[in-house]
């Protein structure tokens, strides 16, 4: 099953709709669907360099609007909806230790998470079960997410096809290397001004 998705995945990118069908699958997995936008974005930027930034707004948007869909399903229908999404991804037993720190860290963690391949619909449906302010959820979506999508879009379109293999070998190693970049420009900013 989740190589044919794969498979529709890539023809949808290949195809004249596919701004429409990356909004979408982006939308979607923000709060259900199992496979990343990123399969879409990356053959898609590929093919149009051109188009890098604005099909990684495209993804951002549909993700982050697909995000408040995932938080009212927290914050609405945990237990009908929510819960077995997490039973799916084998996240629903550390789920009450996991919510605990969000209560604490929450912002921080979505931001920080949110930019890797950890599923982001967990995110989106404990900040609705958390009750997460909805303003605090939808700014560290933004960044989040755009983070995510315009760094895979910003490697492709400068280092075009030779960088996707390592792209989709080691996004988490991208990402993770990225947060770390990111949280010490912070950190320096904080000190030097």
């Amino acid at each position: 099953m989740m190589r044919r998705l794969y498979d529709w995945m890539m023809a949808q990118a290949r195809s004249s709709r596919a701004p429409h069908a990356l909004f979408w699958v982006s939308f979607i997995e923000s709060s259900f669907f199992p496979i990343p936008p990123d399969v879409m974005l990356v053959p898609m930027v590929i093919a149009n360099r051109l188009k890098a930034w604005w099909y990684a707004t495209i993804a951002t948007i549909g993700s982050v609007i697909g995000g408040v869909f995932g938080y009212l399903i927290g914050f609405f229908f945990f237990e009908q909806i929510g819960r077995p999404i997490l039973e799916f991804y084998g996240k629903a037993e550390s789920f009450g230790e996991f919510t605990s720190w969000f209560n604490e860290w929450g912002v921080w963690i979505l931001i920080i998470k949110g930019m890797t391949p950890f599923p982001y619909k967990v995110l989106t449906i404990t900040a609705g079960v958390t009750h997460m302010p909805l303003i605090e959820f939808m700014i560290a979506s933004v960044i989040a997410r755009a983070m995510r999508f315009y760094l895979v879009a910003g490697l492709l379109y400068f280092f075009g096809e030779p960088i996707r293999e390592f792209i989709e070998k080691r996004l988490s190693l991208v990402t993770t290397v990225f947060v770390v970049l990111l949280v010490l420009g912070f950190v320096a900013i904080r000190y030097v001004f």
